[in-house]
């Protein structure tokens, strides 16, 4: 078990290390590190499919660590293409500029690719998990995990349809606040923790350690969202525009709530 979760794990960090190279080379060539948002999903459905194909090779596979594969491919493709379509062609994302500063090329690369490509190897530990143990779960379990799942992606998916639609309208208000906006200000980080706290509970169906041993993963993922990369770093600059700050003051910023006092 400890020497194939060692081969998996060792093998998913090879695979996200060098998509984290490719994008350094790319981020290099266009000038700003936001195609890194990109690569993020993918890394993901990369590590899932890796971990699917080692897990016939070690003897553990059975349906569930293909099903992962589904789930984290539907997740990972659809985030992937809408940052690409949100990214391409714009400058760098204020959220860079404001982390990275003046910082050299190198450094900041470090930084930046370095720092995500261990976050997402960290945070698929539950997908490395289900490849060795995977072959006979609790699947009222896994049911339930898919079902949060499926709460994360909805809360993505509808928050961007939303929140584009918004930025496509000629006489939007100053600030996006319905819909799931009005309850979040960040729908698609809360449905991405949902995401990952769903893979985790899918990942703890297979044995009794893995709980245990894999919630660090959607706990750093959570602390990723609101904290370190998230939530608070976007807030610094919309809280800039005009309109936000009052919106703030009524809104959640992460859980969805029912705003506070009169919604306008």
């Amino acid at each position: 078990m400890i020497r194939d979760l060692l081969l998996v794990s060792g093998a998913t960090a090879a695979v996200v290390a060098v998509l984290m190279i490719i994008t350094t080379i790319a981020a290099r060539r266009a000038g700003r590190f936001s195609v890194v948002d990109t690569t993020w999903g993918l890394a993901f459905v990369a590590v899932a499919a890796g971990s699917a194909v080692l897990s016939v090779g070690i003897g553990t596979s059975g349906p569930l660590p293909w099903i992962v594969l589904a789930l984290v491919g539907v997740w990972g493709l659809r985030l992937a293409l809408h940052m690409h379509r949100r990214n391409h062609g714009a400058g760098e994302d204020p959220r860079y500029a404001e982390m990275l500063g003046d910082i050299p090329f190198g450094k900041a690369a470090l930084r930046v690719f370095g720092i995500q490509g261990l976050a997402a190897w960290l945070v698929s530990w539950p997908i490395q998990a289900i490849a060795v143990t995977g072959s006979d779960p609790l699947w009222w379990l896994v049911a339930i995990g898919a079902l949060l799942w499926a709460v994360g992606v909805g809360f993505e998916a509808v928050g961007d349809a939303q929140l584009a639609a918004y930025k496509r309208s000629a006489d939007r208000p100053p600030v996006m606040d319905s819909g799931l906006w009005r309850y979040t200000r960040h729908p698609n980080y809360f449905g991405d923790a949902c995401v990952w706290w769903g893979i985790w509970l899918i990942a703890a169906a297979t044995g009794w350690w893995v709980a245990p041993v894999t919630v660090v993963a959607p706990v750093a993922m959570t602390y990723f969202l609101v904290h370190a990369t998230g939530a608070r770093l976007l807030e610094k600059t919309m809280m800039k525009r005009p309109g936000y700050p009052e919106y703030a003051a009524r809104t959640s910023m992460f859980l969805p709530l029912p705003p506070r006092g009169r919604h306008v």
